[in-house]
């Protein structure tokens, strides 16, 4: 499984990444949006742990470039605020699949990272053009 951590807290960032690969994933973990676009872009991926409130760059056309480049790689948003608190994120990013508070302990978030990375026959990540 190999995922993409979109966190600019390293610390919070790294905390994720090592809990990820106590299950044996590949993580990369960058701090901008331009940052992810490079990794989406060259990197074949299953599940981008993204956090909504990036300190450069918009989550969402970082969500929306990986529905185009990635369509086989899961969303995980994460947010330390209300906002899409209502759900709505689900209607603004056909790629997310959870939407969790960035205080999640740490294991339950690999959890449903691993849930959300897990092959399957019509969910494989497919290397990019």
């Amino acid at each position: 499984m190999h995922v993409l951590i979109v966190q600019s807290n390293l610390y919070l960032g790294q905390l994720w990444k090592r809990h990820l690969e106590r299950l044996d994933a590949v993580v990369d973990h960058v701090q901008t949006g331009d940052a992810a676009l490079e990794v989406i872009e060259t990197e074949a991926l299953d599940v981008i742990v993204l956090d909504l409130v990036l300190a450069e760059g918009s989550a969402l056309a970082v969500a929306d470039f990986a529905q185009f480049r990635q369509p086989n790689a899961n969303v995980v948003f994460v947010t330390d605020t209300t906002f899409f608190s209502d759900g709505s994120i689900f209607h603004h990013s056909a790629n997310a699949r959870a939407f969790i508070e960035s205080a999640t302990p740490p294991d339950d978030l690999a959890a449903i990272v691993e849930h959300y990375g897990s092959p399957s026959p019509d969910r494989a990540a497919h290397p990019t053009q």
